[in-house]
């Protein structure tokens, strides 16, 4: 019996018949929606877990994604930290709520990387062929990165600490950044997963980095945008970047760059709705791409 049978059949007890002959009667137990809820969790658990064992029996992964901000971190505090300006106090207090939201953005390439990989190897054919809920590939994948994403925040605070960065915001100011980070992680998610969907093979998803690179470095995670010249600050301060970056280092309690603009004079503002739209418009885009695939 199929998967999908046992779990229709989970839903439903056979009464004994009356004498004589006559139709069996079902009598159903569980909402049919409760079960679908129940399925569609329980599976997306299953891609998690799959996720995760990935990371433990090939760690270089996981030094990988978690080596490279420590590494950026120090090789922009210490080789090229003496020569930026920063707009009150130490450079690292500036550069380091930046490299926080910079190694966020960076995350949805290795989502797009992951799902490319499946989809070249047959293992989303082989999960489409399944009783399984449509919707677990796509969340299973989000939630396996935001867990990746946590891990990568809790070493890259760390190794700030270390470098003497502080956050100055108290510990609701410091829970909120965080909170904002992982915001902005999430909703690129669903970037890297449609990226992901869309791109034929591993080398065209590699070409990724033409449009992550720009989106990271026209922004304020480096330098303020006060600094560049008006169109292109104009331009890098909508990034959708930008804001996280000016919001986490108010939370902070860390130096501000403002030009005055409505943007950046409402960084906290829109680093909640900049993540909410982009989530809004790319997670029933990457679904429905999913949907797709099976036709």
């Amino acid at each position: 019996m199929s998967d999908t049978a046992v779990r229709d059949v989970s839903t439903r007890e056979q009464t004994p018949a009356p004498a004589g002959p006559g139709p069996v009667v079902l009598t159903v137990h569980a909402d049919g929606r409760e079960r679908r809820l129940y399925w569609a969790v329980a599976d997306c658990w299953n891609v998690v877990r799959r996720g995760l064992t990935h990371y433990q029996r090939q760690p270089i992964n996981i030094v990988w994604q978690l080596g490279f901000p420590i590494l950026s971190v120090l090789l922009y505090a210490y080789v090229f930290g003496g020569a930026m300006k920063s707009p009150g106090g130490d450079y690292r207090d500036y550069l380091m709520p930046g490299m926080f939201v910079m190694t966020m953005a960076f995350g949805f390439m290795g989502t797009a990387m992951t799902v490319v990989a499946d989809s070249t190897k047959g293992v989303i054919d082989r999960f489409r062929s399944m009783p399984m809920a449509p919707s677990a590939v796509v969340s299973g994948r989000g939630v396996t990165d935001i867990l990746v994403a946590v891990a990568e925040l809790a070493i890259l605070a760390v190794t700030a600490v270390l470098i003497g960065w502080r956050s100055d915001g108290g510990f609701f100011g410091t829970l909120g950044a965080f909170g904002l980070l992982v915001l902005l992680r999430f909703s690129l998610i669903w970037i890297g997963v449609w990226l992901g969907l869309i791109v034929p093979n591993a080398e065209a998803a590699g070409g990724l980095y033409a449009v992550a690179f720009p989106l990271t470095m026209v922004s304020s995670i480096f330098v303020p945008t006060s600094s560049m010249p008006d169109w292109l600050g104009t331009v890098a301060a909508w990034n959708p970047i930008s804001s996280t970056a000016g919001a986490t280092r108010e939370l902070f309690g860390n130096p501000v760059a403002s030009d005055g603009s409505w943007i950046q004079e409402n960084a906290v503002l829109m680093a909640v709705a900049w993540p909410l739209v982009l989530t809004a418009v790319f997670l029933p885009l990457a679904v429905r791409r999913f949907q797709k695939l099976s036709r």
